[in-house]
């Protein structure tokens, strides 16, 4: 029997990971999106139906298509899109929505969004739960948002909905590539590479096969609940760039900074945190039977190859004008870094 997928924000990192994954558990996929990204090349010979389309236009689509019996939505950010999405029952049979692992809050409160440096960054005892508390839902930061999108699909009840909490996603097709980071270090064959906090920070990463299996799963068991989403033993920052070297066949000799990152961030990376911030796998295991398809260091392959076919058209700044706006020079300061260098053994 067919079963048929929309997959909104089809062209970005998770859109193109769940779409070849469901495609190879034989859906059939109507990929959406608007065309500001070109879509993968395999789409054309697996068959993928693509619609170019806003938000907004998403009850045409289905009507036109028949319906379909999961519909995955990778960019909802709010309340408005919760209520578009609850809106369409009766023409899908359930949802699979991404957040972020960002609504999470310690027990003291004290959030992502929030925090300015180690004395206010959350504390949690181990890698936390999805029972865990989060920050209260509103308009005010991405990660009220994303917990008011949450609430209002889960209060509804109209229809099943999974939501999915990712961390540090990772994959080709993203728009805000933290793997730049190490990347544009080892292209430029820097011998020696500062890491705040010793490099020992761990902020969970969620490569784009994982969260595509996890996708694959909920879309075969449809349910409401709420899920993890992380890569298995996730890295530390040391690991990350190692890793990330390695796929251009560089190792730099990492150099450990104490504490955080002194005057103009050198040594911060997108991974650098006082504290480790890394999520529970074991209700996706239980309720799914989900089990990771790759490590960090075996996905980051395809993220570096793609980010390479990037660079070759583009400075790193025009390809990922979104990276320079929330990083600036801080991705690529060598300056700063080499002068900070001189000052060591």
């Amino acid at each position: 029997m067919s079963r048929h997928a929309i997959v909104v924000g089809s062209t970005g990192q998770i859109g193109r990971a769940a779409v070849m994954s469901l495609l190879h558990d034989g859906w059939t996929v109507t990929a959406v999106h608007r065309g500001s990204t070109p879509h993968p090349a395999a789409w054309t010979r697996h068959g993928v139906i693509e619609r170019r389309a806003d938000r907004a236009d998403l009850a045409t689509v289905l009507r036109e298509s028949g319906g379909a019996d999961v519909l995955l939505d990778t960019i909802a950010y709010d309340d408005a899109d919760a209520r578009l999405l609850l809106g369409l029952a009766g023409d899908v049979g359930s949802l699979i929505v991404v957040s972020s692992a960002s609504v999470y809050a310690d027990d003291a409160g004290r959030t992502l969004d929030e925090a300015t440096g180690p004395d206010d960054f959350p504390r949690f005892a181990g890698p936390v739960a999805e029972t865990q508390a989060t920050t209260p839902p509103g308009p005010a930061t991405y990660s009220t948002k994303k917990a008011l999108l949450e609430s209002t699909l889960l209060d509804d009840g109209r229809l099943p909905v999974t939501v999915l909490r990712p961390c540090a996603i990772h994959g080709p097709g993203s728009t805000s590539p933290r793997e730049i980071w190490p990347l544009a270090r080892a292209l430029a064959r820097r011998p020696r590479v500062p890491l705040s906090h010793r490099g020992q920070s761990r902020f969970h990463t969620t490569s784009a096969p994982n969260l595509a299996e996890l996708i694959r799963l909920a879309a075969e068991r449809p349910g409401t609940r709420i899920l993890n989403a992380g890569d298995p033993e996730p890295p530390s920052v040391a690991e990350i760039v190692r890793a990330v070297s390695l796929t251009v066949g560089h190792d730099p000799e990492l150099v450990p900074l104490d504490g955080p990152a002194p005057a103009g961030q050198v040594g911060r990376t997108p991974w650098s945190v006082p504290r480790p911030f890394l999520v529970d796998m074991t209700a996706a295991a239980t309720a799914l039977g989900y089990t990771p398809v790759a490590t960090y260091a075996d996905a980051v392959e395809s993220t570096s190859a793609w980010l390479r076919g990037r660079l070759a058209e583009h400075p790193w700044r025009e390809a990922f004008p979104l990276l320079a706006q929330f990083y600036g020079d801080a991705m690529d300061d060598f300056a700063a870094e080499d002068e900070l260098l001189a000052t060591l053994p």
